[in-house]
C-alpha cells in the first residue's frame, strides 16, 4: 500500500506586507514632510531663507516703520507671507504648500532660478478672503483713501464712490483681459503711502480708463 506525499504548502509572500509597510511609511513621511512645512510657512524669515533678490529686500521692507509698501503694510496687521501668497480655504493652502514643497525641492537640489519668476500671480481670491466687504455696494473703509484724479472729477473719495469695486466683477466677465486686484493694489512696489493705499496714480488712472472703455463698448 503506498501513500501518496501531501505536497508542501506555499510559504506566504512577504512582498505584499513589504509593499503595504512601505505605502504606510511614504504617507507618514509625507504628511510629517508636509505638516513641519506648513509650520515653517508660517514664519516669514522661513519664506525668505531660499530666495535672492527681490525677495530678500521684501522681507526687509516687511519689517520697516513706518510701512513702505502694501506688504509692509499687512505685516503691521499680522498678516503674513503666506497669508497672501495663498488662496481661498483649505484647498488654497494646501495649492500654496504645496507651490512651496516644489519651490523648496529646487532650492535644496540646485535647480532653482534667482530670481524667482513668479508663476503664479496672486488672484482676486486671495485678497477677497480678507476683503470681500470691498465689493459691496456702500463700503466704506476705515481709513479714508484719496485716488488721484478721481475726487476732482467725481467728487467724492472711496467712501462715497466705491463703484471700481463694484463693477470690477463685471468687467471681468466682459474682458479677459480685464484687471484684478493687484492691478492696483501692488504689493511690494513702493513710493506710496497709506494714505493712497499704497497705490500708483498714475498706474490706477489707466486702469480705471481701461475699464472705462471696455464698460462703454459692452453697453454698446
Amino acid at each position: 500500500m503506498t501513500h501518496k506525499l501531501k505536497p508542501a504548502g506555499k510559504k506566504p509572500s512577504r512582498v505584499i506586507p513589504v509593499l503595504i509597510a512601505a505605502a504606510v511609511v511614504l504617507v507618514v513621511l509625507t504628511a510629517g514632510g508636509f505638516t513641519y512645512a506648513a509650520t515653517q510657512e508660517s514664519h516669514d524669515p522661513f519664506c525668505g531663507s531660499c530666495h535672492t533678490l527681490p525677495e530678500s529686500t521684501f522681507l526687509q521692507q516687511a519689517t520697516s516703520a513706518p510701512a513702505v509698501n502694501l506688504a509692509s503694510y499687512h505685516t503691521t496687521q499680522n498678516t503674513l507671507c503666506i497669508n497672501c501668497h495663498s488662496g481661498q480655504g483649505i484647498l488654497g493652502r494646501v495649492q500654496a504648500e504645496l507651490l512651496g514643497a516644489r519651490n523648496a525641492f529646487k532650492w535644496y537640489t540646485g535647480t532653482a532660478v534667482q530670481p524667482a519668476v513668479q508663476s503664479f500671480p496672486i488672484g482676486d481670491g486671495n485678497c477677497l478672503k480678507c476683503h470681500q466687504q470691498v465689493t459691496q455696494r456702500g463700503f466704506t473703509p476705515q481709513e479714508q483713501i484719496t485716488v488721484p484724479g478721481v475726487r476732482a472729477r467725481r467728487g467724492g473719495g472711496e467712501g462715497g464712490n466705491n463703484h471700481w469695486h463694484e463693477q470690477l466683477a463685471r468687467w471681468q466677465t466682459i474682458s479677459a483681459a480685464a484687471g484684478t486686484c493687484i492691478s492696483c493694489h501692488s504689493g511690494h512696489i513702493t513710493g506710496s503711502s497709506t494714505q493712497n493705499g499704497f497705490m500708483d496714480g498714475q498706474n490706477v488712472q489707466a486702469v480705471c480708463e481701461a475699464c472705462h472703455q471696455v464698460l462703454r463698448r459692452g453697453e454698446g
